[in-house]
């Protein structure tokens, strides 16, 4: 930390981020861990904002998939701003999960759990969602680890694999499901995108998809906050 003036850190382990912020030496940003993803839910708020006109104009902001890091801090920014959050996930990650801040973000009223997806969709202004597949389960043999319609599932992971197929599929983020229940709503991701899988081609190149406006915006947002960072310190 001597050699430095902020600690941007991503870690496996939330907890190991707190204990170097307790050193109390320098700022600390969570650049991602098990449990939360600070500057990606603050890059996605801001550009929410800008596509609706300002925080007062978004409305309501759909969660499709599985409940995880990215969620948690999307949720809790959503209700601390007064913004209506649907979760829409038949599961949480079991890592990810965190008693606090989900007790924080629901007493504000403003996050609502629900696996209809006609009763979510119904009148969002913008639909997230995030891979529910984990890297490790794809071969980089024959072709891509990323995860893709087209990557090896390894044999060892089979079984978990197609168990998550059968329970998240229908949770997938595609245009038909947006066309039929929310055409108007814009498409975020905040990627990588495992086509095929939560979302789908179709989804990406949408002309309702703002997944690259969203992924310039976390460029901006982390300056914004560095720039806030050395100000307080000074």
């Amino acid at each position: 930390m001597r050699m430095g003036d902020i600690l941007m850190f991503r870690a496996l382990r939330a907890a190991d981020v707190e204990l170097a912020a307790s050193m109390n030496v320098i700022p600390v940003i969570d650049a991602c861990s098990e449990k939360y993803h600070p500057c990606q839910a603050l890059g996605d708020i801001l550009t929410m904002s800008e596509i609706a006109g300002g925080l007062d104009k978004i409305r309501k902001v759909v969660w499709l998939g599985i409940e995880n890091n990215v969620s948690n801090t999307l949720m809790l920014a959503c209700a601390k701003l007064g913004i209506e959050i649907f979760i829409v996930a038949p599961e949480r990650h079991a890592a990810s999960r965190d008693e606090e801040l989900i007790s924080q973000a629901e007493s504000t009223g403003k996050v609502h759990r629900t696996l209809d997806l006609e009763f979510a969709l119904d009148g969002a202004d913008f639909v997230h969602t995030d891979t529910w597949m984990d890297m490790e389960f794809f071969s980089t043999e024959g072709g891509s680890a990323s995860g893709g319609e087209n990557s090896q599932v390894r044999p060892e992971f089979k079984q978990e694999y197609e168990r998550r197929i059968k329970i998240f599929s229908p949770f997938q983020l595609n245009q038909k499901l947006l066309l039929k229940y929310a055409p108007r709503a814009k498409i975020m991701h905040c990627m990588p995108c495992h086509i095929g899988y939560e979302i789908t081609r179709d989804a990406i190149d949408s002309p309702n998809s703002v997944i690259f406006d969203q992924a310039e915006n976390r460029k901006h947002i982390q300056k914004g906050i560095l720039l806030w960072l050395l100000g307080r310190s000074r």
